[in-house]
């Protein structure tokens, strides 16, 4: 009887460290992904901050030039950003489904 019971309780054992295994993967997975769906966020938003900035260049009305030309020099990364948007302007649609992983 005794030894039936420590089985038993070996498999329980067991069983509970394959299902604490199963969603410490999942958990994993589940924090890589908020993490490219947050920097895929971030780039639009730093995208849509250089548009703010910057929209004097394509005629957007923007602030006053004396501050867009303050700017530019710490601007570089988001300048980037414009003219490799201007490459994917085209396709606005592909680049939200790779973002978010739609099939």
């Amino acid at each position: 009887m005794k030894k039936s019971k420590t089985q038993f309780l070996s498999l329980l054992e067991r069983v509970k460290n394959r299902l604490v295994d199963y969603w410490q993967i999942a958990d994993e997975v589940a924090r890589s992904k908020a993490v490219g769906t947050i920097e895929a966020e971030l780039e639009e938003l730093e995208y849509i901050f250089a548009l703010l900035v910057q929209g004097t260049f394509i005629g957007m009305p923007s602030p006053p030039v004396q501050i867009c030309m303050d700017l530019l020099p710490m601007m570089e990364k988001d300048l980037i950003l414009l003219l490799e948007r201007v490459d994917t302007a085209n396709e606005p649609l592909s680049r939200l489904f790779s973002v978010f992983d739609i099939s």
